[in-house]
């Protein structure tokens, strides 16, 4: 099959042909029809992930069909539609006992434990824990958008940061993971406060609703998010994962607020200074997010289907899957606002 791969860390892939996968007994073999880039991806190509081994495939936001299947999974049949979490569990330890197959101790992560979707074919574990079915009125396109970047802020929104109608919510960063952020905030209610370099990201951000929008080179971004909600945010999304980001998001916190991390922070970026004093003088709540399990996708794709949330709107370009490494490339410096979907 044809895949984009990493050979060292940090130096440009290539499109390479490599042996197709096979599934494992509890797995199947996905035919990748739509895949997103991510700047996850970025991380694992730069080498700040610790799975990641040489040669490797990044890619795990992915829609496609079923092409093979092993010999103990139950659910699923050659050509059944099909996207997945970006957290394959196991389905058999105690976090997933209890549902919350996001946390899997024993997890696998297509595109960081594993070859991924950046290609024509991706193996994914644990078929019956982590598939999840794909009717005709989603197309591939849309489903790779959902994959790692709506689903983690549908659930860091909705469920970890529970935001509710009324309350302000500032969103600090506006690619994949913080414009789902806006939507998905506004269409629970909230007013929505959004930080962004990217004049085209602060132009999504306020067509997805929200209510002011601030370049955060302009300013006292902490200051003007205090200002503008009354003594601060209730809820406050760091989406980019930086030290700045995250340290504004704690900081602009009005008393007893919450802070939702999405933004990955390895360590090979730095580590913030979260301000304790801070947390406890205003009993602020310092809250992680990571990923959504596949039983909760039914929800996400009701409010897709539902048309409360613009999810096609999200995806800013699509390219041919020999574009994969300049996609890869750009995500350290975004050129273009939303999401970019690859389609092998």
């Amino acid at each position: 099959m044809r895949a984009v791969l990493v050979e060292a860390f940090g130096a440009p892939p290539h499109l390479a042909e490599v042996p197709d996968p096979a599934p494992t007994p509890h797995g199947v073999v996905v035919a990748v029809e739509a895949t997103g880039v991510c700047r996850s991806d970025w991380h694992a190509w730069q080498g700040h992930d610790e799975d990641v081994v040489l040669p490797h495939v990044p890619g795990h936001e992915l829609a496609g069909t079923v092409v093979a299947v092993g010999a103990d999974v139950r659910r699923w049949r050659t050509g059944d539609r099909v996207t997945t979490p970006f957290v394959t569990a196991c389905g058999t330890c105690p976090e997933c006992a209890a549902g919350q197959q996001q946390v899997c101790r024993a997890q696998t992560q297509p595109g960081f434990t594993g070859w991924g979707s950046f290609a024509d074919l991706v193996a994914l574990d644990h078929a019956d824990t982590n598939l999840v079915r794909l009717d005709g009125d989603v197309t591939s396109t849309a489903a790779a958008a959902l994959g790692c970047r709506v689903a983690t802020a549908f659930r860091a929104v909705c469920d970890v940061g529970a935001v509710r109608p009324g309350e302000f919510v500032a969103v600090h960063g506006c690619g994949g993971v913080g414009l789902s952020a806006v939507a998905l905030a506004v269409a629970s209610g909230a007013r929505v406060v959004a930080t962004d370099p990217s004049p085209a990201a602060r132009d999504l951000a306020r067509a997805f609703g929200a209510e002011h929008v601030l370049d955060p080179a302009e300013g006292d971004v902490v200051a003007a998010v205090t200002d503008l909600t009354g003594g601060g945010a209730h809820v406050s999304i760091d989406a980019v994962g930086s030290v700045v980001t995250c340290e504004a998001s704690v900081r602009c916190l009005r008393r007893r607020g919450r802070h939702v991390q999405v933004g990955l922070l390895p360590a090979a970026t730095g580590r913030p200074a979260v301000p304790m004093d801070r947390v406890i003088a205003f009993e602020l709540r310092v809250l992680g997010s990571h990923g959504m399990a596949a039983h909760d996708y039914p929800r996400l794709l009701a409010l897709v289907a539902g048309g409360t949330f613009p999810l096609q709107r999200l995806v800013g370009r699509e390219l041919p899957l020999e574009a994969g490494p300049r996609a890869l490339a750009e995500l350290e410096h975004p050129r273009v606002a939303g999401i970019t979907v690859l389609r092998p």
